[in-house]
């Protein structure tokens, strides 16, 4: 059962496998930082990412075609679960163009080959139950609209990728089996018959 820090562990969860995923020859070339960044972060001029792989969420929609399907967790659960998608962008912070380049064709390709992560490459803090799958791709974003993103933050532009996760559920909070008992007492006895 996904909770609300799902969402939260998705980008964990993504940024957990590209850090374990750079291979010994690239972290010799080009060290890089792995990392989830805020709003508030990119706000920050001063931040000195280095060279870093960063991961922003920048929008989060409800997922309009599984949005009224019930849990299908546990047999009988009428509950129906947020399905949300995540909007995320992958920025590549370097000094040269031989380690941005290269960082953004390594991470394109891990993405490419891997867009899957079930409950073993999950976060455990989301609390993902072995049904759950959030899917990984591509996504086309606008010149204008990255344009947009960077001119609301302080940095200026990096080399950006976008994804989208689709489809994290955050499941209702478990509640009680079921409604309070109330117990109700009937007494009965036979009818007297009228004396005549």
């Amino acid at each position: 059962m996904a909770n609300i820090y799902s969402i939260n562990s998705v980008g964990d969860s993504i940024i957990q496998y590209l850090r374990n995923a750079y291979p010994q020859e690239l972290r010799e070339a080009y060290p890089c930082d792995f990392r989830v960044v805020s709003s508030g972060e990119l706000v920050d001029d001063s931040e000195d990412f280095g060279t870093a792989l960063t991961l922003y969420l920048y929008r989060v929609i409800i997922n309009e075609h599984v949005r009224n399907v019930p849990s299908n967790h546990m047999p009988g659960d009428s509950k129906i679960s947020l399905a949300v998608d995540l909007h995320l962008m992958l920025s590549i912070w370097a000094d040269s163009s031989a380690a941005e380049h290269t960082i953004c064709a390594w991470a394109m390709r891990e993405l490419h080959q891997n867009p899957i992560l079930d409950v073993s490459s999950l976060t455990e803090v989301g609390g993902w139950s072995a049904h759950d799958v959030v899917n990984i791709i591509p996504a086309e974003l606008s010149n204008e609209d990255l344009m947009r993103i960077w001119d609301a933050i302080a940095p200026y532009y990096r080399l950006s990728l976008s994804y989208i996760a689709r489809v994290v559920r955050i499941d209702a909070d478990e509640s009680a089996a079921g409604l309070p008992v109330v117990a109700t007492r009937y007494n009965y006895k036979e009818k007297e018959e009228p004396d005549d």
